[in-house]
């Protein structure tokens, strides 16, 4: 497949973060409140879309809460964030029952959720716990599977076969539907997980053969380079594999969305088409080994 990186759609605000899995958080520095950084957040991704003509309304943000604690999660969701990224099943599970917002019971069927902006762009407080909806952003194995399809709404880090095919086996047995996504390893990283470009037709159409699971798009995460804008290619190749892929399954883009964008580099995934961005650390600070 040709892939054109020749098409922009602006600059970008630079910010570096930590992408380290290994990290610890810690608190934002005194005189930097949650609700500001939620706000800057909002106020960059309304920027980023004017700049590149889309509506912000398009655009999910999937607040990662990985290492952060029970009680600021709950500030965050008084501030309106509904969607909550977590890189590993157990510390998920850890967070949902301190929130006392375990998900549905077992054989209740989950019906995708539709993003509302308006209400997260302006702070607008989320109705109930019972709204969030739970992203499993990380690294999935398969005999963690049974766990995921009871704790996340969505999985973003579908990458093979075998898990395909694991995830349809537990959600069978729960009588239960879930969203999923395929990541791709784009630029080829031996240190991040995800499927080769030229493997995920194959697992999106396995995907989409699944009767419990609704494929609803693709994710990457881009390499951590110090000038975000040297990854814009990678961006456009994720752009390129969904629509050439949503194009070959006649798959609707309005439906099939791309996961891409974190702290230091969401603006320019949104002007490269990113549907979803997962950010952090511009949320909550840095976090230290």
């Amino acid at each position: 497949m040709q892939i054109d990186y020749s098409v922009g759609y602006g600059c970008s605000i630079l910010e570096s973060a930590c992408c380290d899995p290994q990290c610890a958080w810690i608190p934002p520095k005194p005189g930097m409140p949650l609700k500001d950084r939620v706000e800057s957040v909002r106020q960059r991704i309304e920027e980023a879309c004017q700049r590149s003509g889309r509506t912000p309304s398009a655009i999910t943000l999937v607040a990662v809460t990985k290492t952060v604690p029970a009680p600021l999660i709950q500030e965050l969701i008084a501030l309106g964030i509904t969607d909550l990224g977590e890189n590993r099943v157990q510390e998920a599970r850890e967070k949902q029952t301190a929130l006392g917002s375990k998900l549905k019971a077992e054989g209740q069927s989950l019906q995708p959720l539709r993003p509302d902006f308006q209400n997260q762009s302006r702070g607008g407080p989320a109705s109930s716990l019972q709204q969030i909806r739970w992203h499993l952003i990380g690294h999935l194995q398969s005999n963690k599977a049974k766990h995921a399809v009871e704790l996340f709404d969505v999985i973003h880090s579908v990458d093979s076969l075998e898990l395909v095919q694991e995830l349809e086996r537990q959600c069978a047995k729960r009588n239960r539907s879930i969203d999923v996504m395929i990541q791709v390893n784009v630029a080829g990283e031996a240190t991040k997980s995800g499927c080769r470009p030229e493997m995920t037709e194959v697992l999106a159409q396995a995907a989409r053969q699944q009767p419990h699971l609704r494929l609803t798009g693709l994710m990457t995460i881009a390499p951590y380079i110090e000038d975000p804008e040297t990854i814009r290619p990678v961006f456009r190749h994720l752009r390129a594999l969904r629509d050439q892929i949503g194009s070959s399954l006649q798959l609707p883009i309005s439906s099939f969305r791309l996961s891409m964008g974190m702290s230091h580099d969401f603006e320019i995934a949104i002007e490269e088409g990113a549907d979803i961005v997962r950010i952090g650390t511009a949320i909550f600070g840095a976090r230290d080994k």
